[in-house]
């Protein structure tokens, strides 16, 4: 019957069994690497992976009462994070990690300039309609009389006509809590989350940005509106906790292919200075069988929107293979926490200025 099992309040490693909550390998409690248990519980100790096949074997009854329990606890968890009292030092001790890159990153975005052609009257043209304000030049012969409909470009520093949109879409799978310990997708994940938040916070006249998440349950899962982003640091950090609490309590699955299409397909839905969609993942593609070819064709489905993908997470080389069939330049790889910054500032700077 799944349960949380007992603590073991010296957190001593357990591995196999069905007693302990955060063991290992076991089966029936919340656990890493286990089969059985109705959510993942990470207690910090090295994990004992079971195969596929023995997962598989759990009988249908168990894993429905295994997911019923989950959810459940999903739904407590979410209660008990809007009604926690802020916790300034742990948001604090997150936001000193891209202190100093969320800064480099906010001076970028000050200069960034307008983009978007504007359909206007084209004058001083030798072909066309004629010019009314410039009948006498035309009487001395000059040529240049003419006016014509065309895209003119924004003059350097002028105005933007309407905002650039921007829509991240996170992993907050399964894999990304199962797979924290062992390269920190989850927390590098959350560290991109946080710098989009606190670098963007101010410029939502130039930029909308909305933030979603995708899961083995749902394509869709709202943590940032552009029309209403977090205004302090209580409820930046409840967003941090909902990504984790989505990862640790979620199914088993992936929707990353059917997430970027929902995003490329909405962020076009109002009219933008430029449309951009940034796919945080962790490159677990081969093992629901997500052909890169074909993740690269949706890349480029829709040529007013540029696309990237952030692999921070790889087993063995998946990302390395990943990244070298996709379109040049609109994928990078984030095996670092520090190096996270410097690439959404590249992402950003070499596309936006």
């Amino acid at each position: 019957t799944p349960k949380h099992g007992k603590v073991d309040p010296s957190n001593a490693p357990h591995i196999g069994g069905n007693t302990w909550a955060g063991g290992t390998g076991g089966r029936d409690t919340a656990g890493l690497g286990g089969k059985g248990g109705p959510y993942r519980l990470d207690a910090g100790h090295d994990v004992f992976q079971l195969s596929d096949q023995e997962k598989q074997a759990v009988p249908e009854e168990v894993q429905r009462a295994a997911r019923e329990m989950g959810q459940k606890a999903f739904k407590e968890k979410l209660r008990e994070i809007e009604m926690s009292e802020h916790d300034a030092e742990l948001y604090q001790k997150m936001l000193g990690k891209v202190q100093r890159q969320v800064q480099t990153l906010r001076v970028m975005l000050d200069s960034i300039q307008a983009k978007s052609s504007e359909r206007q009257w084209i004058r001083h043209q030798t072909s066309g309609d004629l010019d009314e304000r410039k009948l006498i030049e035309g009487l001395t012969g000059e040529k240049a009389i003419y006016k014509r409909r065309g895209e003119k470009s924004p003059e350097f520093g002028s105005d933007q006509l309407y905002p650039k949109r921007i829509r991240l879409v996170a992993d907050v799978s399964a894999s990304m809590y199962r797979f924290n310990g062992h390269d920190g997708r989850l927390d590098r994940s959350l560290q991109a989350v946080l710098m989009v938040m606190e670098a963007f916070d101010k410029h939502h006249n130039k930029f909308q940005v909305d933030i979603y998440g995708h899961s083995g349950d749902e394509i869709e899962i709202p943590f940032v509106s552009s029309s209403s982003p977090p205004s302090n640091d209580k409820e930046r950090l409840n967003i941090l906790k909902g990504m984790i609490a989505h990862s640790q309590y979620s199914w088993a699955g992936d929707h990353t292919v059917e997430a970027t299409r929902l995003a490329i397909e909405e962020v076009t839905k109002e009219p933008g200075d430029e449309y951009f969609v940034v796919v945080v993942s962790d490159a677990n593609f081969s093992r629901y069988g997500i052909r890169p070819r074909d993740f690269a064709a949706l890349m480029m489905c829709d040529p007013r929107v540029n696309v990237f993908a952030i692999f921070i997470g790889s087993l063995g080389n998946q990302a390395t293979r990943l990244k070298d069939a996709l379109p040049a330049g609109r994928s990078f790889i984030c095996r670092d926490t520090k190096d996270l910054p410097q690439i959404l500032q590249q992402i950003f700077s070499t596309t936006l200025v």
